[in-house]
């Protein structure tokens, strides 16, 4: 339906890594794009975040996402991914102290395009993400970890081929079942992030991107137990017609749990990088 509304308002899309394109996807840290490739394009990408400091002791967390995407129409993109961690945890709260790397999990990234931003006012795509862990993803403590993340996307480009911002709206609910003790853990988190990036030369992006993320006790948000808000630099740049890389670092500038407090780093780290290169064919 979307396909034959588009096609009768304006010309067929150009190839996204195509003379004048920009594929918004990756351009802006954390905080992600609307745009999922051409028709038929194939990608594949490592995806690393790492994450530092907790409230007391040292903290350190390293995830690399091995991932496949595969655009099968204008408006549906899958993928599949495989991570693996790194843990170095002394002396945190709640943690055992742990010095290891581990298969983390796999996953699947479903995206749906309801709007083209080269088309409509704003592009507009939705995220679902099933996640199956093997490990707890923040302590890496043996686990079954069952994860679904729902995202809302949206982008526009605010001044031809210069600036380009971002939404996002993400939704994510958890099941974590500690095979030590048997324990099961329900939560539930609600995240806003906007972003803001421009080419300050062909083919390279800096910008800038706020982020509120909230946690909760139970699946359904059901009890407050922290938030944090974080604000960084970006970097998005493309290698010739085919690579690219995006990066970021976030730092948490503000958060309170549900006893008070000036930050959150019960729930949440006081620094967040991400790193991602990619190959288009």
């Amino acid at each position: 339906m979307f396909g034959s509304i588009a096609s009768a308002q304006a010309e067929p899309r150009r190839a996204a890594h195509g003379a004048g394109e920009v594929d918004t996807e990756h351009m802006f840290g954390f905080t992600e794009g609307s745009d999922i490739g051409a028709v038929g394009e194939k990608e594949l990408e490592t995806d690393s975040t790492a994450r530092f400091g907790r409230a007391a002791g040292s903290y350190s967390n390293i995830a690399t996402a091995f991932e496949a995407k595969y655009t099968f129409t204008e408006y549906f993109r899958v993928s599949a991914a495989a991570t693996v961690s790194f843990y170095d945890i002394t002396g945190v709260n709640g943690f055992d102290d742990r010095r290891q790397g581990a298969l983390q999990s796999f996953s699947i990234d479903a995206r749906f395009r309801l709007l083209d931003r080269e088309r409509a006012p704003i592009g507009l795509t939705i995220g679902v993400i099933p996640k199956w862990g093997l490990k707890d993803d923040v302590s890496g403590a043996p686990a079954d970890q069952y994860r679904t993340e729902f995202l809302l996307i949206a982008d526009r480009e605010l001044i031809p081929d210069r600036l380009f911002g971002a939404v996002n709206i993400s939704y994510e609910r958890e099941e974590t079942r500690l095979r030590a003790t048997d324990e099961a853990l329900r939560e539930s988190a609600l995240g806003l992030s906007g972003a803001l990036a421009a080419q300050v030369m062909p083919g390279v992006f800096l910008g800038a991107e706020v982020r509120n993320l909230r946690h909760y006790e139970g699946l359904g948000l059901d009890r407050f137990a922290g938030q944090s808000l974080y604000v960084g630099p970006t970097l998005y740049m493309t290698l010739g017609a085919q690579f690219w890389l995006s990066a970021a670092w976030n730092v948490q500038a503000w958060g309170t749990t549900a006893e008070g407090g000036a930050l959150d780093l019960t729930n949440f780290e006081r620094h967040q990088v991400r790193f991602r290169l990619g190959v288009n064919f």
